[in-house]
């Protein structure tokens, strides 16, 4: 799924965002970031800041206690402009596809994800953004985009 995800959003990719490979080197990224989720459903990070032509290296661990499939949490990356509301319920219903939307014009909105993460878990993710603007961040758990959400200022 996350392979198909990619290569939808490398079709209809717009200016200004490259996608990671897969192994892309967290090391090696401009701008190293650690999100914490926990069991109160809120992202320790509102607020990310890069400069455009950046490699951005996001680390979300889940920090809470409950399990999984009652407080998953994920983080995913979506271009600017993007509605979050309309993304976050389409993907309410794909649980095996982590909750991400399986309609393409929605898929293609993403920048870069994790995976939904259980309890002490956590995942890093590295994408590069070439142009300026606000790409908001959301958790696509079900009711958790209301109140998980950010934004990466890229100037």
């Amino acid at each position: 799924m996350k392979k198909l995800l990619l290569m939808l959003a490398a079709v209809a990719l717009p200016t200004g965002v490259t996608l990671a490979e897969e192994k892309a080197d967290a090391a090696k990224a401009d701008v190293k970031i650690t999100i914490t989720g926990n069991d109160q459903m809120k992202y320790d990070k509102s607020e990310i800041e890069a400069k455009a032509g950046q490699t951005i290296a996001i680390t979300l661990k889940n920090i809470g206690a409950l399990p999984k499939e009652a407080m998953g949490h994920n983080v995913v990356i979506l271009k600017p402009g993007s509605d979050l509301i309309k993304f976050a319920l389409g993907g309410i219903a794909n649980k095996a596809g982590g909750y991400l939307p399986t309609e393409a014009t929605l898929a293609a909105q993403i920048v870069a994800h994790t995976k939904i993460l259980g309890p002490k878990e956590e995942e890093t993710i590295v994408f590069k953004v070439d142009a300026a603007g606000d790409y908001p961040y959301l958790c696509t758990f079900p009711g958790h985009f209301g109140v998980m959400k950010g934004v990466i200022k890229v100037k």
